[in-house]
């Protein structure tokens, strides 16, 4: 029924325990201050009827009617030679009877002292019921609080249980957010980060599919143009010249092969680099090195770059690496895109608790129907792979934070890519001891 280190057997153990130690506790505080209490009654009785002899000479005073426990009452006077000046009692059982006795100083100048006895084998044997009703009642109480903790840990386990069958019974192939809404309140936090756990996967497996066949076609085509030039050399004898013209076509695909090779190679490398330890970096200052060093590159292409940093300090934890890989991609597809004499803009602007950074170029602008985020998707009629925008979604995605790419809309031809981080990473790598 229960597992071993399951929830609900944890919790069991120590609503039981917890609940039976408190039974346990306040039970025996109970019986003790009843047994307490009843004792100094009595005791107190014994003093009242020693008071009265002492003072009236009588066990009763005068105007008081005689009690019916008169008749338990042994009353003497004994004498002994160290004096005691304080009132002693004691309890103690003969022949199955339990007696309390009183002595209390009656004449100190003779030494004399009352011996006052009463017989409490009745209040003993209430006591004894008394203290096994408690233990019955304990019995019956720790009974209850077994089947309480067992229902109690049931419908606090249910929403957790319906949430494993959820994700246990998921069709990999099928993936589908989990309703948030439906979950209690406790559990919605846990289902949204679920839910972009999810997203991620599912953005992972379509672009690793897009990027295996892409990278296949992306292969195929140098590889059959180096076969093909080999052929058409091989039957029959060329010049020297003409030999030269051949390999140097075979050496350019096989570039072009290297490169794309190259760009999958980065891929992996920027994956590892999302299991990096997060650190804890002001993105302002970040931002403010690579405009440094992207301002020189403008330039000797005959491009300006502009930034506009804001606020003074944004502090988060992420991985550098990760985020290097976006900016970078950003600025040198803007560089890449934009005329000469033309100005790209790098600014950043605080969103609450999150920071967006703008790169905004003067390119030819894109095709906002295509997914550019999509491996070996161009734009332009510049050289590349393609891989570029997949890596920077890969990374956005690493680091939660959200990336767009869109066409300006002040009227000049551009594009203007995006990136939204959060003050923390939505999920933080846990790290090896």
């Amino acid at each position: 029924m229960f597992a071993t280190k399951s929830i609900r057997t944890n919790f069991l153990i120590q609503l039981i325990f917890s609940s039976v130690t408190l039974i346990v506790i306040f039970s025996s505080l109970l019986y003790f201050y009843i047994e307490k209490s009843i004792y100094d009654e009595k005791k107190e009785e014994l003093i009242e009827y020693a008071k009265n002899i002492s003072a009236n000479k009588s066990v009763f005073q005068t105007d008081e009617a005689m009690a019916d426990n008169f008749f338990s009452l042994n009353v003497g006077i004994i004498y002994l030679n160290n004096l005691v000046s304080h009132i002693h009692v004691y309890e103690n059982t003969q022949n199955n009877h339990t007696y309390l006795t009183l002595i209390y100083p009656f004449n100190l100048d003779d030494k004399s002292y009352l011996k006052i006895t009463k017989d409490i084998t009745q209040t003993k044997k209430l006591l004894e019921k008394i203290r096994k009703y408690i233990f019955i009642i304990n019995i019956a109480s720790i009974l209850l609080v077994i089947v309480y903790a067992v229902t109690l840990s049931k419908m606090l386990i249910a929403p957790i249980q319906t949430l494993a069958k959820r994700l246990a019974n998921m069709n990999e192939h099928l993936i589908a957010e989990i309703d948030a809404k439906k979950l209690p309140q406790e559990f919605e936090p846990l289902g949204v980060t679920l839910n972009h756990l999810i997203l991620r996967i599912e953005n992972f497996v379509k672009y690793q599919k897009e990027l295996f066949i892409g990278t296949a076609h992306e292969l195929k085509t140098p590889l059959a143009v180096i076969k093909l030039k080999n052929q058409v050399t091989l039957i029959k004898k060329r010049s020297t010249k003409e030999y030269i013209e051949a390999i140097q076509t075979t050496n350019k695909a096989v570039d072009e092969m290297n490169i794309i090779v190259s760009n999958i190679l980065n891929i992996g490398r920027q994956e590892g680099a999302q299991l990096d330890r997060p650190i804890e970096v002001d993105v302002i200052a970040f931002l403010q090195k690579k405009a440094d060093d992207f301002k020189l590159l403008a330039e000797h292409e005959g491009k300006k770059l502009h930034i506009d940093f804001k606020p003074d300090s944004f502090i988060t934890t992420l991985q550098v690496s990760v985020l290097n890989q976006i900016i970078q991609n950003f600025l040198q597809n803007a560089i890449k895109f934009t005329p000469k004499n033309k100005s790209i803009i790098l600014r950043s602007a605080q969103n609450g608790d999150k920071l967006l950074i703008e790169v905004i170029d003067e390119g030819c602008g894109i095709d906002e129907g295509v997914d550019l985020f999509a491996p070996f998707k161009r734009q332009g009629n510049k050289s590349g792979v393609g891989l570029g925008l997949f890596l920077a979604k890969s990374a956005a995605d690493a680091l939660g934070a959200k990336i767009t790419i869109k066409n300006r809309r002040d009227g000049v031809d551009g594009t203007v890519a995006s990136l939204e981080l959060n003050s923390q990473l939505s999920c933080i790598i846990p790290q090896p001891n």
